[in-house]
């Protein structure tokens, strides 16, 4: 008896370690590797000797969007998330970068074919590139959340115009220069949005995206290289309604165009907590989105509430939440899809923490809009920008 309890635990062992093993072999998981190339060829300023007429910070930006469309337009583009340049060195004969790539590859990827791989597609446009594994915690710059402008709220639904730079993470998704979608800044490079704007069209060749205050005239416009649509989202449902956009060139910081913060996804915020959404949606249902931008403010609602039968009962799934009043005017309206909705904390720093996505009409009595969940998906966001 003893020898068979024993056969069977080391069995269960065996078993659970094999499927352990799967899960971890069959995962993915992110890669970064250090790559220096030489930037030759500048012009040169006479009164400096050797020092170029450019300035670091636009090397830097030069050299990163470099590695950005090398790697988007190439056949890693899938695993291809992001780079940033960590050291300039001026030389004799130009400036030395230092760059480190983030890349993301199944677990059984061998790191061997994946340095050739990357070391090919870097020398087919730059010569004389080295690429070496690296170990790295995270690639990011810091400085997110944080606006100029004193929080004056008016209203989406037939309300004031915002201030200049209000809201910097704001941008504008566009098909032949129409706006469609709203989206946010969550990076020089990335945006979040909602799937279900790519619902008709979701080639990144026909879309745009701009920023500020505006449509027309725009405070700046980027072309979008990649979409990237969760991947168990399936129109007409409304769940796993997320969607990341990577546009370049990449943006720089300014007081009018500025990151905001992604919550932890251990993070939670309370019904009834105040929040504010931003868009150029239409003022009224059935109504055209607006050249200029927007804001409201709201109130989170408790689920408990959002699921009663005379609201949205069983249609609040998981990784979504409800934010206005019961009583209504306050709304997203189309053309505010995906949005942002945002919230700050004590030390005046705004996190995304939902993403404009359905509603029964427009500010409609019991009838509030309805958010994707940030939080839910912030390992998915993770998972596809290295964020």
């Amino acid at each position: 008896m003893i020898a068979l309890l024993i056969v069977l635990l080391l069995t269960v062992v065996a078993v659970t370690i094999g499927v352990l093993t799967h899960l971890l072999v069959s995962g993915q998981k992110m890669e970064y590797y250090h790559s220096t190339f030489k930037i030759s060829d500048l012009p040169v300023n006479r009164n400096s000797g050797q020092n170029s007429t450019y300035q670091l910070k636009d090397l830097r930006e030069m050299s990163e969007n470099l590695v950005d469309e090398i790697f988007i337009d190439s056949d890693l583009n899938k695993h291809y998330i992001k780079n940033q340049v960590v050291r300039l060195t001026p030389e004799e004969d130009g400036v030395k970068a230092d760059i480190i790539m983030v890349f993301q590859f199944p677990s059984t990827e061998q790191r061997a074919l994946i340095k050739e791989k990357i070391l090919s597609i870097l020398n087919q446009k730059i010569r004389n590139t080295r690429a070496l594994p690296i170990n790295a915690s995270s690639v990011q710059v810091n400085g997110c959340g944080k606006r100029v402008v004193p929080l004056i709220v008016n209203r989406i639904m037939s309300g004031d115009i915002v201030a200049k730079a209000a809201w910097p993470w704001q941008a504008s998704l566009q098909r032949n220069n129409i706006h469609q979608c709203g989206a946010t800044l969550i990076s020089n490079t990335w945006l979040i949005t909602a799937a279900h704007c790519f619902m008709n069209n979701a080639n990144p060749r026909q879309w745009t995206v701009s920023f500020g205050t505006t449509i027309n005239p725009p405070l700046m416009k980027r072309n979008v290289r990649r979409i990237i649509v969760h991947e168990r989202y399936h129109s007409p449902a409304r769940e796993y309604d997320i969607a990341v956009v990577q546009f370049s060139p990449r943006v720089t910081f300014t007081d009018d165009i500025r990151r905001v913060c992604l919550p932890e996804a251990s993070a939670s915020f309370q019904p009834n907590s105040t929040v504010y959404i931003t868009g150029f949606g239409a003022l009224f249902y059935g109504g055209e989105s607006q050249n200029n931008l927007r804001e409201a403010k709201l109130k989170i609602i408790s689920d408990d509430v959002c699921k009663q039968p005379h609201v949205y009962g069983h249609d609040i799934k998981s990784g979504m939440f409800c934010a206005g009043y019961l009583e209504g005017i306050y709304d997203a309206c189309r053309g505010d899809s995906g949005g942002p909705l945002v919230v700050k904390d004590l030390k005046d720093t705004w996190y995304l923490i939902g993403i404009v996505s359905w509603g029964d009409n427009c500010g409609q009595k019991n009838k509030p809009g309805v958010y994707t969940n940030v939080v839910y998906y912030r390992n998915w966001i993770t998972s596809k920008t290295g964020l």
